[in-house]
């Protein structure tokens, strides 16, 4: 494990999101709540709220962490979707202490859309699970600015000499 005993205590908070790719008859029982198995959208929201929280247990090396909040999302897509569409779900977690929550929020997306995956596989075996990517973080690092760029060079220029500039702002 990486030592985080020297970094500051500050509150850290990191959504992600996925996207679970459905048929039109899977999109049609899930908006109208029947599927055999029950109500998937609850479930998938519990099961996500439960895998953030145990993400240390999951990931080799992951520091536990005491998380305040974790909110998980799954939003259907708009309209019929008479050939199906992507359900996006979303997790957003939240703490207070020396390292991100980035891995609890992929966690927490990532175990709802298995969950969505396994009550659904009776009826739509074609589904795909996809695009698991972190949208925002916050906290320790992410929240410093960074350094100012140095002041552009203004010495006279002697006889021979060439002048580079020095508020390039890739250098």
């Amino acid at each position: 494990m990486v030592d985080v005993g020297a970094k500051p205590v500050t509150a850290r908070a990191a959504t992600a999101e996925c996207a679970l790719l459905v048929g039109a008859r899977l999109l049609r029982l899930l908006r109208d709540a029947r599927l055999p198995k029950g109500d998937a959208l609850t479930v998938a929201q519990v099961a996500g709220a439960m895998g953030a929280k145990r993400t240390a247990e999951l990931i080799p090396l992951c520091h536990p962490l005491a998380l305040d909040v974790v909110r998980v999302r799954v939003q259907l897509p708009p309209g019929e979707g008479a050939r199906g569409g992507a359900l996006r779900i979303t997790c957003e977690a939240r703490a207070t202490g020396r390292t991100g929550v980035e891995m609890e929020a992929l966690t927490g997306c990532a175990v709802a859309a298995l969950a969505l995956y396994d009550m659904c596989k009776s009826v739509d075996r074609d589904m795909r699970i996809t695009e698991l990517r972190v949208l925002r973080k916050s906290g320790g690092r992410s929240d410093v600015a960074p350094p100012p760029l140095r002041a552009p060079d203004q010495s006279p220029l002697g006889e021979g000499e060439t002048y580079a500039p020095t508020n390039v702002s890739h250098f």
